[in-house]
C-alpha cells in the first residue's frame, strides 16, 4: 500500500491494482465495495472494509442462522434485558436498581500463534466490552480447549495461555471464578481460548455505542496506537491454520494490564461525571470498528482526523492506523461543553487522550490524514452492510455411522471397577485442574462467595442486601459432534444446572459458538442445528440469549475441531449468605446423601468411552429441560426472600464421569484438606452398578442434608416432580476416609488414593509440582 492514497487519487486512478484478496476479500466483495463508493477504494478504505467485512466482525456466514434467536424469543423473556444481541455485551436488570453485564468471546487463533499475548489480550478485550456498557468489571472466567495433554504442541500452548490469563486478570485485580479445560485431539493446532467477563452497574448508568448530536466531539483515549495487532483478531479469526502459521507473530496484539486497570478507573470517573454520550472499545478491527460502528449507530456521520491520533510508531499509514488492534483504547462521543472536563479526568488518571473528530449531519464517515481525505464512505456500509452468505448446509453422510451405537466394556467385579475408577479420575479428561487454577486469583476484591471447586462462581453485588449473581459456562464438543442440536441443549442444561445448584435463579444466557470452516456444508449444518437447539432450549426454560460470539475457521488444514458451542448462564440470588455450598462435613453428626434425577444406560460421547476406548460414537444423553427447571425450582425455594427453610447443605451437579466422579470430588473437597468418607448404596440408582457409577445421564445432582431434614427434602422433591434416590451417609474424616460402595458390587476406595491420583496428572505432564500445602480442586 502507498503512503498517500487519497479519495482524489482513487478517483483519478480507478484501475490501480489492490491487494484485496490478501486482505481476505472475495472478488464479488471487492466489486460490491466499488459499487458502494462509485470508484475503487483508497488503501485506507480497503483496510476498513476488509476488517469490518471479515467473518469475525461481520458474521457474514452466521447471520442467517443467528436470526433464529430473535425469531424465537418473546417479550416476556426479554423483559429484564436492558441491552441485548448486537451490543458490546448483554445487560440484565437484576432488581433494586442493579444491572449485570456479561459476555464471552473467542481469542482462539491469536492464542495459538502467541499463547501468552493471545490469551492475555483475550481477557483484556472482553473486559473492555464490559467497560463499554458503563459497568465496572468484577470477575472473569475462561473456557479452554487444547490438543492431547501429552502432545508436544500442547506443552507449548497450554502454559503460555494459562500464564497469559493469570497475568492479565491478576494484574487487573479481577477474580477468576471458574471455567473448563478440555483436551481432545481435534484441538491440536487450533486451541480454543474463550474469555468471559462479568460487570456491574446501576440501571441508569447504562452506556451504548452510538455517535449522536451534531458537533459532538470524538475522543480517543487510552494507550497509543502502534503496529501491533494489525489484522490480528479480525483476519486471524477468518482464516484456517496451515503448518507454520505460528510464525504470524506481528498479527498478535500486545497487552498491558496495568494500562487497562487505569483505563477502567478513568472510564468509571467519566461515567460518574456524566460527560459521555456514547462509547465504544477498540478491539477487533481497532479504530475502523470504533468509528464506523459509532457513526452507523448514531443519528449522523463522523469526521475523523488521523493526524490527531496519538501514535507510538513513526510513519504509520492511514490504513495501519485504522487497522491497528493495539490494546487498552476506548473511543467516546462527548458534547463540546464537556470536553475540558473529559480531558481533565483523563489527565488525572494519566491516560492519553485526543480529540480526533466530531459528529456531522450526514451519514458518511470521512477520515483525513496528512491534510488529505483518505476515507469517504457511508458508515453503515462499513459497519452493517457486509455480505450475508447463505452457505450450503447438509447433514453429513457420515453422521449415521457416527451415531451407530457401540458396545463399551462393562466391568462388574469390585477389583475391575476399582481400577476403572482410578483410571478415570487420573485421566486428563477428569483429573484436577489445580495446576491451572492455582495460578489465578479467585478472591481479590473480596466479593467472591464461591469459586474453588464450585459448580458456579458466585459473587456479591450489593454489600447492604447481599444480592449476588452466579455464573457458569459449559460445552461438550463430543456430544455436539454426535448430535449438534442435543449437544447445544446439553451445554445449556449443564450451565443452567450449575447455576441452579447454588440456589440462584437463572435469568440470561450468553454464548460463544466455536466451529470449523463455514465453507464446509457439514460444519454449517452443525452450526445451524446447534443454534436451533440452543434457541429452542432457551424458550423452553424461559430465559433469553442476551448476546454472543461466533468463531469460525477453527481447523487445521481441512480437519475441523469438534463443534463447541460454549454456553454461559447468569443467575441471581437474593442473599449470597443463603447460597448452597459444595462442601460436605459442615453438619455435626454427619449428613444424608441423595441423588436427584434419573440414571439411564447412556454412554454415547461419554468420558468412559473416550478414556477406555478412545472412541466417539453413539448418541449423547437425552435431555428434558423441564427436568432442569424443576431442579432449579427445588434449589431456589430455600434461597429466595421469604422462601422455605434451608434443608440442603451441599450440592454437586453430575456431568462428565458420572456419579463416580461426583462422589469422588465431594469426598475429596470436603473440609478441603481432610476429605470425608461415604457409605453408598447403588441399588436404587440402576440395576447395573457400572451404569450407576459411570453413566452421564443429564439433569442429575448430588445433594446432602442433615438426617433430621431427610423427610422434608424428599417431600419437597416430590412436590417439584424431581426423582430422588437415597444414596447413603457421610462417615469418617481424615486419612482413613473411604468411599464404601454396595448394591450390586462391594468395594472400597481410599479417598487419599483418589486424591493422589487426581492431583498428579497435570503436574506430571507439564513438569510442575503442586506445593505440598496447596488446596487442590
Amino acid at each position: 500500500m502507498t503512503f498517500n492514497d487519497t479519495v482524489d487519487a482513487a478517483t483519478a486512478d480507478p484501475n490501480a491494482e489492490q491487494p484485496y484478496a490478501s486482505l481476505g476479500l472475495k472478488d464479488d466483495e471487492y466489486a460490491r465495495i466499488k459499487e458502494i463508493l462509485g470508484r475503487r477504494p483508497t488503501d485506507a478504505e480497503l483496510a476498513m472494509y476488509s476488517v469490518m467485512w471479515s467473518e469475525h466482525c461481520s458474521y457474514k456466514s452466521s447471520k442467517v442462522h443467528l436470526r433464529y434467536f430473535g425469531e424465537t424469543t418473546t417479550d416476556e423473556m426479554n423483559s429484564k434485558i436492558l441491552a441485548g444481541i448486537g451490543e458490546n455485551a448483554g445487560v440484565v436488570d437484576i432488581g433494586d436498581g442493579h444491572a449485570v453485564t456479561f459476555r464471552v468471546e473467542s481469542h482462539n487463533h491469536p492464542s495459538y500463534v502467541e499463547p501468552h499475548q493471545g490469551a492475555a489480550t483475550g481477557v483484556g478485550g472482553i473486559v473492555r466490552d464490559i467497560m463499554a456498557m458503563g459497568a465496572r468489571p468484577i470477575a472473569v472466567m475462561d473456557q479452554l480447549r487444547f490438543g492431547p495433554a501429552d502432545a508436544p504442541d500442547t506443552a507449548r500452548v497450554l502454559p503460555g495461555v494459562v500464564d497469559g490469563i493469570s497475568f492479565y486478570g491478576n494484574c487487573l485485580g479481577l477474580p477468576n471464578i471458574g471455567g473448563e479445560t478440555v483436551f481432545d485431539a481435534s484441538y491440536a493446532g487450533n486451541p480454543l481460548v474463550n474469555a468471559l467477563c462479568v460487570g456491574t452497574l446501576k440501571t441508569e448508568d447504562l452506556k451504548l455505542a452510538f455517535a449522536s448530536g451534531l458537533g459532538n466531539k470524538v475522543m480517543l483515549f487510552g494507550s497509543r496506537t502502534g503496529l501491533d495487532g494489525i489484522g490480528g483478531v479480525s483476519v486471524l479469526a477468518s482464516d484456517t491454520f496451515e503448518e507454520g502459521a505460528e510464525r504470524k507473530l506481528p498479527a498478535v496484539q500486545v497487552g498491558d494490564p496495568f494500562a487497562e486497570k487505569v483505563l477502567i478507573e478513568c472510564c468509571l470517573d467519566l461515567y460518574r461525571a456524566g460527560v459521555v454520550v456514547g462509547i465504544q472499545d477498540l478491539g477487533g478491527a481497532g479504530l475502523s470498528c470504533a468509528t464506523s460502528e459509532l457513526a452507523a449507530a448514531g443519528d449522523g456521520g463522523m469526521l475523523v482526523n488521523l493526524d490527531a491520533v496519538p501514535l507510538r510508531a513513526g510513519n504509520m499509514t492511514a490504513a495501519e492506523i485504522l487497522a491497528s488492534e493495539s490494546q487498552e483504547r476506548m473511543c467516546a462521543v462527548v458534547a463540546p461543553e464537556n470536553v475540558d472536563r473529559f480531558l481533565e479526568i483523563c489527565a488525572h488518571w494519566d491516560v492519553a487522550c485526543a480529540e480526533i473528530g466530531e459528529v456531522t449531519d450526514n451519514d458518511h464517515l470521512v477520515i483525513t490524514h496528512r491534510g488529505e481525505t483518505v476515507v469517504d464512505a457511508p458508515a453503515h456500509t462499513i459497519a452493517h452492510q457486509g455480505p450475508v452468505y447463505e452457505r450450503p448446509f447438509a447433514r453429513p453422510e457420515w453422521q449415521d455411522d457416527l451415531q451407530r451405537p457401540v458396545e463399551v466394556d462393562r466391568p462388574t467385579d469390585a477389583a475391575a471397577i476399582h481400577d476403572a475408577w482410578m483410571r478415570m479420575i487420573s485421566s486428563p479428561a477428569l483429573c484436577s485442574r489445580a495446576f491451572i487454577t492455582e495460578q489465578y486469583d479467585r478472591y481479590v476484591r473480596g466479593n467472591t462467595v464461591l469459586a474453588r471447586n464450585a459448580d458456579s462462581g458466585v459473587l456479591r453485588i450489593d454489600e447492604s442486601t447481599g444480592r449476588g449473581v452466579a455464573v457458569s459456562a459449559d460445552a461438550s464438543g463430543r456430544y455436539t459432534k454426535l448430535d449438534p442440536e442435543t449437544g447445544a441443549r446439553l451445554a445449556l442444561a449443564e450451565a443452567y444446572r450449575n447455576v441452579a445448584v447454588t440456589g440462584a435463579r437463572p435469568v440470561a444466557v450468553t454464548n460463544c459458538l466455536n466451529f470449523g470452516s463455514p465453507e464446509n456444508p457439514d460444519v454449517m449444518w452443525q452450526f445451524r442445528e446447534a443454534v436451533h437447539g440452543l434457541a429452542d432450549g432457551c424458550v423452553e426454560l424461559g430465559i433469553p440469549v442476551s448476546g454472543g460470539n461466533v468463531s469460525f475457521y477453527n481447523q487445521t488444514g481441512t480437519e475441523p475441531i469438534l463443534p463447541t458451542p460454549v454456553v454461559g448462564v447468569l443467575g441471581v440470588i437474593d442473599d449470597v449468605e443463603r447460597r448452597i455450598g459444595h462442601e460436605l462435613g459442615t453438619v455435626d453428626g454427619g449428613e444424608m446423601l441423595y441423588l436427584l434425577g434419573a440414571t439411564r444406560d447412556e454412554f454415547g460421547g461419554s468420558i468412559w468411552q473416550q478414556v477406555n476406548h478412545d472412541q466417539l460414537a453413539g448418541m449423547p444423553p437425552t435431555v428434558d429441560l423441564a427436568d432442569e427447571a424443576a431442579l432449579a425450582d427445588l434449589f431456589s425455594a430455600q434461597t429466595v426472600d421469604g422462601g422455605e427453610s434451608p434443608v440442603i447443605t451441599a450440592t454437586h451437579d453430575l456431568s462428565e464421569g458420572g456419579l463416580a466422579q461426583g462422589l469422588a470430588e465431594l469426598a475429596m473437597i470436603a473440609r478441603r484438606d481432610t476429605g470425608i468418607g461415604l457409605d453408598i448404596d447403588l441399588s436404587g440408582v440402576h440395576d447395573n452398578p457400572f451404569v450407576a457409577l459411570f453413566s452421564e445421564s443429564a439433569s442429575r445432582v448430588l445433594v446432602a442434608c442433615a438426617p433430621e431434614d431427610a423427610e422434608e427434602l424428599e417431600r419437597r422433591a416430590g412436590v417439584k416432580g424431581v426423582p430422588f434416590t437415597k444414596l447413603g451417609t457421610t462417615t469418617e474424616l481424615g486419612d482413613a476416609a473411604l468411599i464404601r460402595v454396595s448394591g450390586g458390587v462391594d468395594l472400597e476406595v481410599s479417598v487419599t488414593e483418589l486424591r493422589e491420583a487426581w492431583q498428579a496428572t497435570l503436574p506430571g505432564i507439564f513438569g510442575h509440582a503442586v506445593g505440598a500445602n496447596s488446596v487442590v480442586e
